[in-house]
């Protein structure tokens, strides 16, 4: 099967970073002491014994840049100390983060539950609102005509103008109570989502953990470093790769999580529902939202949601997705590893 992640250069990795400083600080440093001891090793070539010796280090160079073995060896050595040198001072250990971002998921699952609690009770309150004002409408519209009867001019203009008002106010609220859907829908889905990727991740944790230990116990740095000098594939080092890309998709999946939780807190403060009044600006990054590109967390259910225009029923109790034959879709990350 096609892999389905792109693997990660060195040079991009937290490791890459360490590296790159390491061999920069390499190449500045032996520039400096070229320089310094330039008149001395020039003297030097004068000596045969030492001309001798500086043509045998000079023929080891060449052979190792010429070599291919000896360059992957080398390269793989380096690459090694970097993520040894990096381990110390940032956590790379892909377990390890995949932990964190499970612990991460289970407190803003928790977030968002109460995030959907408000919105719901939000909701309740604005459709109760629009109900008033519906009636509200009515009463005024049946004083209009009565007073219209007895030629109360002023009167029937006073209660015309305030149902014309009540009817703006009803249209605006109307649509933003069909924002409100669209954010709790969204909400809903993306806790359903979020609640079965935080069992997908802990699942894998589990299995993959142990896999890794083995795989680690059974491939030395030795024997891997063997491998590499014959051309066959790091056992241990495509596992992790592996392993770090699913914490990449997850660490992606994260921060749109808690991205789209901070745009509907920011949302739901705009609204001040006892005045009747809402800003105009938590509508419009909703929209912007709905207009972005494919959401990683969502999937195609993004599209679907926001084109759902089915009425929502706060009564009902949210349906939960099948999910007996689901499959943990990370699963196909370590496929042929």
């Amino acid at each position: 099967m096609e892999s389905q992640f792109k693997q990660k250069s060195f040079w991009s990795r937290p490791e890459g970073v360490t590296g790159g400083l390491i061999l920069g600080g390499i190449i500045a440093g032996g520039s400096y002491l070229l320089y310094k001891f330039l008149p001395v090793l020039i003297g030097m070539l004068s000596n045969t014994l030492y001309l001798a010796g500086m043509l045998i280090i000079l023929g080891a160079l060449i052979y190792i840049a010429l070599d291919p073995k000896a360059r992957t060896l080398i390269w793989y050595m380096y690459k090694s100390s970097m993520r040894w040198i990096t381990s110390l001072f940032v956590k790379i250990d892909p377990i390890g983060i995949l932990k964190s971002y499970v612990e991460d998921l289970k407190d803003n699952l928790g977030k968002m539950n109460k995030q959907i609690t408000k919105l719901r009770s939000q909701m309740h309150l604005l459709k109760e609102q629009i109900y008033n004002n519906s009636k509200q409408i009515n009463t005024s519209l049946d004083q209009a005509k009565q007073a219209q009867q007895v030629q109360q001019e002023s009167v029937m203009v006073l209660k015309s103008r305030q149902a014309g008002r009540l009817k703006e106010s009803n249209f605006k609220l109307e649509d933003l109570y069909r924002k409100m859907e669209i954010l709790y829908k969204v909400l809903n889905r993306m806790y359903e989502n979020s609640e079965i990727m935080a069992e997908d991740i802990s699942d894998q944790v589990k299995i993959k953990g142990q896999e890794r230990a083995a795989i680690h116990a059974s491939h030395s740095a030795m024997r891997s470093a063997m491998s590499v000098i014959s051309g066959d594939k790091d056992q241990r080092a495509l596992f992790d790769e592996a392993l770090e890309a699913m914490a990449d998709d997850v660490s992606l999946k994260v921060g749109e999580m808690e991205q789209f939780m901070e745009l509907s807190e920011n949302f739901m403060s705009s609204v001040d529902l006892q005045n009747g009044v809402f800003e105009e600006e938590g509508i419009k990054m909703l929209e912007q939202w709905e207009k972005q590109g494919v959401s990683k967390l969502l999937g195609s259910d993004k599209a679907d949601l926001i084109k759902d225009d089915k009425p929502l029923d706060l009564h009902e109790a949210v349906p939960e997705r099948q999910n007996a034959d689901r499959q943990n879709p990370y699963d196909d990350f370590f496929n042929d590893k």
